[in-house]
């Protein structure tokens, strides 16, 4: 705590290029998992290849998976964020297909009944109730990307992993240490509780029990 204290500016400016790499992270791989969702869930055969190479890329260690992607983008935050971006393929399109899977399809059928076109129905009916699954697949997704750029420093990236490296580089610097993993942790801490707090906000309101009149 006492380098946290110390050096406000240093940390603070490792934790913006920390956000900074898992805000671009999120921003590639939500749409890009909601299309492979969308896809799978209209083109059941594709379940298998698409589920089945993102869990055969999921398999490789996340400091290898940066490594191989240094000879196509560099030594620096963009192979980072690209196996950031990979990584949470496999969580977010697993949790998707499985909440837009165990919708009930009477449930689509009435509201197609009701003349709602296919993206009223999408936007209307399938998105407020495949949310609290999805966001739940966002959460875990930001922690693994948090995690993964912690490593990232290795790679020219920066972020609060440059503390726990360089702490570990200087003999005895364990206040760098010890600063990087307690600032990772509030990070991803309050990361997971904004999302949280979203997802409640965001998830429609449970309809009311109906009480019986008595007498």
């Amino acid at each position: 705590m006492k380098y946290l204290l110390d050096h406000p500016r240093i940390v603070l400016g490792f934790l913006l290029e920390h956000v900074q790499m898992l805000g671009l992270t999120l921003a590639i791989a939500l749409p890009l998992s909601i299309t492979l969702s969308l896809f799978i869930t209209r083109y059941r055969w594709l379940n298998l290849p698409i589920l089945g190479t993102l869990g055969i890329l999921y398999t490789i260690p996340s400091l290898a998976l940066m490594i191989l992607l240094v000879p196509f983008l560099g030594l620096n935050a963009q192979s980072v964020v690209a196996a950031m971006v990979i990584y949470t393929q496999v969580i977010l399109v697993r949790n998707l297909v499985a909440g837009l899977g165990s919708l009930d399809p009477a449930i689509l059928e009435a509201a197609t009944g009701m003349g709602m076109s296919p993206w009223q129905c999408w936007w209307w009916v399938q998105v407020p109730l495949v949310l609290p699954v999805f966001f739940s697949g966002v959460r875990l997704a930001s922690i693994v990307a948090i995690a993964m750029a912690t490593l990232g420093a290795k790679f020219g990236a920066g972020g609060l992993g440059t503390l726990l490296f360089d702490g570990i580089a200087q003999a005895g610097r364990y206040d760098k240490i010890w600063a990087g993993a307690i600032a990772v942790s509030v990070l991803a801490f309050a990361i997971n509780a904004l999302l949280l707090g979203l997802q409640r906000w965001l998830s429609p309101a449970p309809l009311a029990t109906p009480v019986a009149p008595r007498g």
